[in-house]
């Protein structure tokens, strides 16, 4: 360990055998966590070639197990986000991809930091199950198109493992082990296509348009390298997407759109995404057309069926999808309002999130337990013209004292006298 720790200090290139046995003895404990420190510091400053990266996701991938879906018929699609507040983009993207045909099969965990994953949100729903077996998961994709299940606790364990010290190291934002990290998951999966969702802006891990372009093009590299059909969309989060945050706020938004009543940059995201995912599973040859087609979906009302239907199959109550109110109610609402007149110029996304995490509706350690009816709506957002005193959000909460969320959310915001440019929703697309 300590040569191979040398040569990638010098920056040379680790084979495959090198990248197993690191991986493989971190895992057993062989490979004590001071030397993989050390390892993970190397990469950080040195990088990965592109074929050590692929070398790392599949050794990554093999330390665990791996979900077989060879019994579920077509091309199954599996989409990722990086992360972002308010993104709630795979509710509405199961049930649109899968009323094409389309076999959807998404493992997602849940959240940590500023508000909860997609799991934590469908749990909003009463009675709806997140752990599927691998039986109830073929059978639903295979009868209904469509599955949702948490992420099995033996997928990808090295990773696991490695980003637990990644954490501790300040090596997390590294792109080659962030790549290495979300590909290893996807195709532990079983997942034949991918399409990743880059958020790039406040609320975003990447910052810069530059760092989320190399970090998609890495995930697409990994993806080609290893027979998957792979696309990255870079969306924008320089702002919360829509105007909710919160898990069942989320979810009662992710209806919205799925009746055509959606926020522009929401439904434009998840229309895109949905399209690609389309087309990489064959429902159609063309982008453009599959967005046409997708979109008519949605103002037909069949979207909204569909998931009505996927709450039923896991166990939820369905009688939300017609009546939101049933969703967790939060005791109190507070208004957050404006203490200048003009424009809204920017919202510090990731300040929003930790608002709405302090307010209950994220986890500050992995235990926390979630207020499914904690949250935040958006009243005002980029390019909107505020007077003093107007409303710019609404916090939703169980707490009598709120102060340090309504401070961190009214900071959020900044208002200018100039009306700001419109935003780019879709940065870029790699293939």
């Amino acid at each position: 360990m300590v040569d191979l720790i040398l040569k990638k200090k010098q920056g040379g290139e680790l084979t495959r055998d090198e990248v197993n046995f690191i991986v493989e003895g971190y895992t057993t404990g062989a490979i004590p966590d001071y030397q993989m420190s050390a390892l993970l510091m190397a990469i950080y400053f040195k990088g990965m070639k592109k074929e050590e990266t692929a070398n790392l996701t599949l050794a990554l991938v093999s330390s665990g197990e791996q979900v077989n879906l060879s019994d579920i018929k077509g091309i199954k699609v599996d989409k990722h986000s990086t992360g972002g507040v308010g993104d709630k983009v795979s509710l509405i993207v199961i049930p649109l991809v899968a009323s094409v045909g389309i076999p959807v099969v998404k493992m997602s965990g849940r959240g940590l930091s500023h508000t909860g994953g997609t799991i934590d949100k469908l749990e909003a729903i009463e009675g709806f199950k997140t752990n599927l077996s691998r039986d109830e998961i073929i059978y639903n994709v295979n009868t209904y198109r469509m599955a949702i299940t948490g992420q099995s606790a033996n997928l990808t364990p090295a990773d696991k493992k490695m980003y637990a010290l990644r954490d501790v190291t300040a090596t997390v934002d590294s792109i080659p082990l962030i790549a290495a990290s979300v590909m290893s998951k996807k195709i532990a999966s079983g997942a034949d296509a991918i399409v990743l969702d880059v958020k790039v802006g406040s609320g975003a891990f990447m910052k810069s348009l530059t760092e989320a372009r190399e970090l998609a093009q890495t995930m697409v590299d990994i993806g080609k390298s290893l027979n998957r059909k792979t696309v990255a969309i870079i969306t924008d989060m320089s702002q919360p997407l829509g105007n909710e945050v919160g898990n069942a706020n989320e979810v009662k938004e992710a209806l919205k759109v799925l009746q055509g009543r959606g926020t522009d940059d929401l439904t434009k995201i998840a229309l895109t995404i949905s399209s690609y995912m389309a087309v990489l599973g064959g429902a159609y040859k063309d982008f453009h057309k599959a967005y046409k087609e997708l979109e008519k979906k949605i103002y037909s009302g069949i979207v909204m069926d569909k998931f009505r239907e996927l709450v039923e199959i896991q166990g939820g109550n369905s009688e939300v999808v017609n009546n939101p109110d049933k969703l967790p109610q939060a005791k109190y609402i507070v208004e957050v309002k404006a203490s200048q007149e003009g424009y809204v110029t920017s919202i510090n996304a990731e300040a929003i999130g930790v608002s709405v995490m302090l307010l209950g509706a994220g986890r500050k350690q992995k235990g926390d337990l979630i207020d499914y009816s904690a949250g935040l709506t958006l009243v005002k957002k980029i390019g909107d013209k505020v007077k003093t005193g107007d409303t710019i959000c609404l916090l939703h909460t169980n707490l009598e004292d709120n102060k340090e969320s309504e401070n961190l959310a009214k900071n959020a915001y900044t208002i200018c006298d100039t009306e700001p440019k419109p935003i780019n929703y879709i940065h870029e697309v790699i293939v």
